[in-house]
């Protein structure tokens, strides 16, 4: 499984891992893919998954105050996934980042940004203060 599948599964449980993993490789494919996917979408849950409500319960179960709210690589320790800078070099390629990975520190932003707007586009509901 990808490091982003691993991240929904995490969150939306992993009866939504498998449907979510494909939308999540459909939302960075060619146009006409991502189109024939767009009827996929009313498959989603008829509530969304409260992304902020899931991270906070499992935030206040850690052992230790991490930074998930701005951090992926808190946010990937939160979840139980490896934060390894290897790790999230293979999730910026997964997720096709365009910049300079040895220059982590705007590589880490764009992920946390990534990773919650693609929780957004597979049925997570993200709070504006995610999204920053």
């Amino acid at each position: 499984m990808s490091i982003f599948g691993s991240i929904l599964s995490k969150i939306f449980g992993s009866h939504s891992a498998t449907a979510a993993t494909s939308g999540a490789a459909t939302t960075t494919a060619a146009p006409a893919a991502a189109a024939a996917a767009a009827p996929a979408a009313p498959a989603a849950p008829a509530q969304p998954v409260d992304v902020h409500a899931v991270l906070a319960a499992l935030a206040a179960k850690y052992p230790e105050k991490l930074n998930w709210q701005t951090s992926i690589a808190d946010l990937m320790r939160l979840l139980g996934l490896d934060n390894s800078l290897a790790a999230r070099k293979q999730l910026a390629t997964e997720l096709h980042y365009t910049g300079d990975m040895n220059d982590t520190a705007p590589m880490n932003i764009w992920l946390y940004k990534q990773v919650m707007q693609k929780l957004a586009e597979n049925g997570g509901k993200v709070s504006p203060d995610l999204m920053k």
